[in-house]
């Protein structure tokens, strides 16, 4: 099994920058693919952003291309999203998830993972 412990969520205004982090233990190994979804009431959880844990592939969603980067310390164990110009519509609770194995199904597809963070809340004001 893998843990997904995120932090650095918080309320920033239009513009603004903010880095989350997503510290994963036990299995690691077994984490093929992880990735950032984000999630407004009412609403089912969107695919932000993925990457392979080697860190040689990324992916991310039209909203975020240009603003976003993700990235993966190996050493660390830790996924990082770094936001950057943040609009009013990037505001939600993002949770980080991980897969087993990229087998072949859609990364953007929330039920396909097999593990989940306890979520982050970002507010970003205008």
């Amino acid at each position: 099994q893998v843990q997904l412990v995120e932090s650095g969520g918080g309320l920033v205004q239009a513009g603004d920058s903010l880095r989350l982090s997503c510290v994963a233990s036990g299995r690691t190994a077994g984490a093929s693919f992880l990735a950032w979804f984000r999630q407004v009431p009412g609403n089912d959880r969107d695919f932000v952003s993925g990457i392979t844990r080697s860190g040689g592939i990324t992916t991310y969603a039209d909203s975020v291309k240009g603003r976003f980067s993700i990235s993966y310390d190996n050493t660390q164990n830790t996924m990082y999203l770094q936001m950057n110009g943040l609009k009013p519509e990037d505001t939600g609770v993002y949770f980080c998830a991980a897969l087993r194995s990229l087998r072949s199904i859609d990364v953007r597809a929330p039920t396909s993972y097999d593990f989940w963070g306890q979520g982050a809340q970002v507010s970003v004001s205008s």
